[in-house]
């Protein structure tokens, strides 16, 4: 570290990547010694700098991030349907709004603490902070609780994600506007009869809780199509882009719901505000007062949305593969292959994927298939953007979040020559380093938050552990070729001027069948079996430019 010559070493914009163990190697023409290893931990209260501080904002938000959770297949509970594509949907219309959004389905317990506390180190004073939940959930005593997927049959609190604490540790963050925006069902969980105690919450007016339905009441899905959207979703969707107080959007979104043949009797939204300013989801995004904190909020952000570059094999038969990727939520990945080309004596050849890094969830049945629908992803449609006159198959790679290491894979090129019938097989090993939402390492455990006077007496980090060997394992993070989480092929992309998103954007499409709001047939409910009902089939397209 050359003219280092001070005791303490500031290094900004560095993110929850940076967290591991290091040591100090000092050296000459003659003789090297090591130093002690040291454990570094990022997070709440690591830093202290008075300069780190943007000034207090009056108005607008000076960012706009958003963390979008769906829990579907439980381990011990009734699977639902619509999380997913309500996290997609959502997630389209909060880009389009200049947000930055982590998008995750199926998170556990551990996963689902680690998520928020990522999410807080994006919030700061004047942010804009939304957090969106479907799944199963309860309410006791005033208190709401999300069920991660791992949670037992006969759950408490204990198992579950506390929302009052999470709205606690927003408070402490100084953030302009914090909205709640809890799909799933509000009845008292007999089994806790605990009542947990939060923390003194700040007296603050920019707080906006939507709950799709009532205290004690169940919220609703239809048990029908995969592609479905929540009851609660189908409504939210029309009212989100336009530019009113968050509260009015809400407020409307309820009277909708509320002339609702489906709905009416069964389930109402409930709006719970102490929202003072005119604050709204469509506010523009301020210049930043602070360069240094805005850099490391979103460096923080796109570190959990790199994609791997798309890449070419050569083999020794002469063949060519492409390898592509695409996001189709912050923690699952589409990887496609095809043959680019292929010398004159082989008539056939594919290449398929096989022996993944253990800890993501790839299903062999559905993996190296033709299409993207045969390989899981209900989603993407791509068909217009990929060459239909050469060959590629599809692999669906979900919960990214539990892969511990650098995630690899072989491809197998299989092929036959002009004059012989035998298969020829050869392969390749190839890694892609820690793809999305990996890079956090979401499966490992967090320190316990502190409090906001705690982190003012926090001292910076005194090492110099953030050399230059840590950067070089993260070629991809600089602005110029960051892929974000995406619907887009990688290779079809070109590289991206900076992490933000104002001019991109990606609108769905729908088509809605008037039926689903005339059917008087109770929908499917998110915490018993229920029959099915008419729904709404919708179409799913994403733009070639979109993010």
């Amino acid at each position: 570290m050359p003219n280092c010559t001070r005791s303490i070493l500031k290094i900004p914009c560095i993110t929850t990547a940076d967290r591991g163990t290091y040591c100090c190697k000092v050296y000459n023409l003659y003789h090297e010694a090591w130093s002690d290893q040291v454990q570094v931990n990022i997070g709440p209260g690591s830093f202290s700098d008075a300069s780190w501080e943007a000034p207090k904002q009056k108005c607008g938000a000076t960012d706009k991030v958003a963390l979008l959770i769906g829990n579907m297949n439980y381990l011990h509970h009734r699977q639902l349907r619509a999380p997913m594509a309500d996290v997609h949907e959502l997630t389209n219309l909060l880009r389009q709004l200049d947000f930055k959004v982590v998008s995750l389905l199926d998170l556990n317990w551990q996963e689902m603490h680690s998520a928020v506390t990522e999410f807080l180190l994006l919030l700061d004073r004047g942010v804009y902070g939304l957090l969106y939940f479907a799944g199963h959930g309860y309410e006791n005593y005033g208190n709401s609780f999300m069920v991660p997927i791992d949670a037992p049959a006969s759950y408490t609190f204990k198992h579950c994600l506390w929302v009052q604490d999470v709205l606690q540790r927003m408070q402490e963050r100084q953030t302009g506007l914090n909205v709640f925006l809890l799909d799933m069902c509000r009845k008292r969980n007999p089994n806790d009869e605990s009542i947990p105690q939060p923390g003194p919450l700040r007296v603050t007016a920019n707080i906006v809780f939507g709950y799709a339905t009532c205290v004690d009441a169940e919220a609703f899905e239809v048990n029908k199509d995969d592609l479905s959207n929540g009851i609660f979703m189908s409504f939210l969707k029309k009212r989100l882009m336009e530019p009113e107080k968050v509260t009015v959007i809400l407020d409307k979104v309820a009277e909708d719901m509320g002339r609702c043949e489906i709905t009416r009797g069964r389930q109402a939204l409930e709006l719970r505000s102490n929202l003072s300013e005119r604050r709204a989801l469509t506010d523009s995004i301020q210049a930043p007062a602070c360069q240094v904190t805005a850099s490391t909020r979103n460096l923080q952000w796109a570190i959990a949305h790199v994609l791997p570059e798309c890449c070419c094999l050569q083999f020794e038969c002469g063949v060519k593969v492409q390898l592509g990727f695409a996001a189709e939520f912050s923690n699952i990945m589409i990887i496609y292959s095809r043959i680019l080309e292929t010398p004159k004596d082989i008539v056939s050849c594919s290449a398929q994927l096989s022996d993944f890094t253990e800890g993501p969830e790839v299903d062999l049945k559905h993996s190296n298939q033709e299409s993207l629908l045969e390989a899981g992803s209900l989603l993407l449609s791509m068909d217009d953007l990929l060459p239909l006159e050469q060959p590629q198959l599809f692999t669906r790679i979900s919960a990214l979040q539990r892969l511990k290491k650098e995630l690899s894979f072989t491809v197998c090129l299989h092929y036959k020559y002009t004059n012989l019938d035998e298969e020829v097989l050869e392969e390749q090993r190839v890694s892609v380093g820690k793809p999305l939402v990996s890079k956090l390492n979401l499966h490992e455990p967090r320190l316990s938050h502190t409090s906001s006077s705690d982190r003012q007496n926090s001292s910076i980090m005194e090492s110099s552990s953030f050399s230059e060997s840590f950067r070089a394992n993260l070629p991809d993070l600089n602005p110029s070729s960051i892929r974000s989480a995406s619907t887009s092929w990688s290779c079809y992309q070109g590289p991206m001027e900076s992490p933000t998103f104002s001019s991109l954007k990606n609108e769905p499409e729908e088509t809605i069948c008037p039926e689903y709001f005339e059917s008087e047939e109770p929908p499917a409910i998110k915490s018993l079996p229920s029959a099915s009902s008419q729904e709404l089939p919708f179409k799913f397209s994403n733009l070639p430019n979109s993010i």
